[in-house]
């Protein structure tokens, strides 16, 4: 059969759309973005969830014992070999082990501070992974160079130091395992805690810990993790993500965060529907044990904040503000990350969702949609 010139055009246009194509693109999908849980649960609970949905799941957390990782007991050990055997219902799921945490990280900034130190715990990493079959590390490390869990150690040269650290676990893992990092969300880390420029060819990703940016130390109520930033409060996934590009740091190469679970809010002040005011945190709840109808007969008025993306609910009787992430802001950050080509989405955590119809089940239509 004889092409015509204008066929022959044809064919060599869709060849090279199909070599142009970027990497994670599918057939029959229109996206691939990254779907990371981290994990704190046991070996068993995680069976019932739908792990076909996700590329990554972290196991929360890994700790240091000297300058070592360090596995902390053998229902741990047992947890981590199960992550690894569910590979079997997902061939392209890859387990990630995270070391640190909030609380657990209380060593690193010392240990991290020597060449031997930095050194013995990426050679550890490697050798833990070999064990176990995992494929990478994610460093919590909350947080270098600024202040993090009360009395944990935090000095200038912590930002150097994490550099280092990164450069030294690269050295050691090669390209055969992900090296990331749990990075906080909010402004100040942003600025101080991470020489972005020199990570940036070290990492694989960057997950970014945009929720709790209202938190238990918090003097004002706000949204814990919106979409987008507002006039009263700057601190959003957005607003993150905005930074770091503006400093040129691969987009491909970021993560966003959301939450399965509510923070609630005591607000000293019955105004604006509980937001911004003067108030402290009180408790929390995981998304599991949602339920709209029990809240508003509770007497909670449910709202959507359309600048902030955000779903919240308010009681003026007992002036409590509760905020959290459902279906729709999970779908819209979804979206977020596929529109705005970045790596994509993870979330705290898989043991907090319900088994079904759940957010994971949110994330999962909205990147297939």
């Amino acid at each position: 059969m004889k092409f015509s010139t204008l066929s022959a055009h044809m064919l060599f246009a869709l060849l090279f759309a199909s070599m142009a194509a970027p990497a994670n693109a599918r057939p029959g999908k229109k996206n691939n973005i990254t779907v990371i849980a981290y994990y704190a649960g046991d070996a068993k609970h995680i069976d019932a969830y739908p792990i076909e949905k996700l590329t990554h799941i972290i196991y929360s957390f890994t700790h240091l014992k000297g300058n070592e990782i360090f596995v902390q007991n053998a229902n741990d050990s047992a947890t981590i070999k199960h992550l690894v055997a569910l590979k079997k219902r997902n061939p392209k799921l890859k387990i990630i082990l995270s070391m640190g945490g909030w609380g657990g990280c209380g060593p690193c900034s010392e240990v991290f501070s020597t060449d031997e130190g930095r050194k013995a715990f990426a050679k550890s990493v490697r050798h833990t992974s070999e064990y176990f079959g995992t494929n990478g590390i994610d460093l919590d490390w909350e947080y270098p160079a600024i202040s993090g869990f009360p009395g944990h150690r935090f000095v200038p040269e912590d930002k150097t130091n994490f550099t280092a650290l990164l450069k030294d676990l690269r050295d050691a893992l090669g390209n055969k395992y992900e090296l990331s990092f749990a990075a906080g969300g909010f402004t100040t880390y942003l600025e101080q805690s991470i020489e972005w420029d020199k990570i940036a060819p070290l990492v694989d990703k960057v997950n970014l810990m945009t929720y709790d940016l209202v938190h238990g130390f918090s003097k004002v109520t706000g949204h814990h993790t919106p979409l987008y930033s507002t006039p009263q409060q700057v601190e959003s996934i957005d607003h993150a993500v905005k930074y770091l590009t503006s400093i040129n740091f691969p987009k491909n190469k970021l993560v966003i965060g959301a939450a399965f679970y509510a923070r609630i809010f005591d607000a000293d002040i019955d105004a604006n529907n509980g937001l911004y005011q003067p108030g402290h945190f009180d408790h929390g709840f995981d998304f599991n044990t949602y339920n709209r109808d029990s809240l508003e007969k509770a007497g909670f008025t449910f709202y959507w904040d359309d600048v902030a993306k955000a779903p919240y609910f308010y009681n003026p009787a007992k002036k409590q503000l509760i905020t959290f992430d459902d279906k729709k802001s999970m779908a819209l950050k979804t979206k977020y990350a596929i529109d705005n080509g970045l790596n994509g989405i993870m979330f705290w955590e898989l043991g907090n969702d319900l088994t079904k119809n759940g957010l994971l089940d949110a994330i999962d239509h909205a990147r297939n949609e």
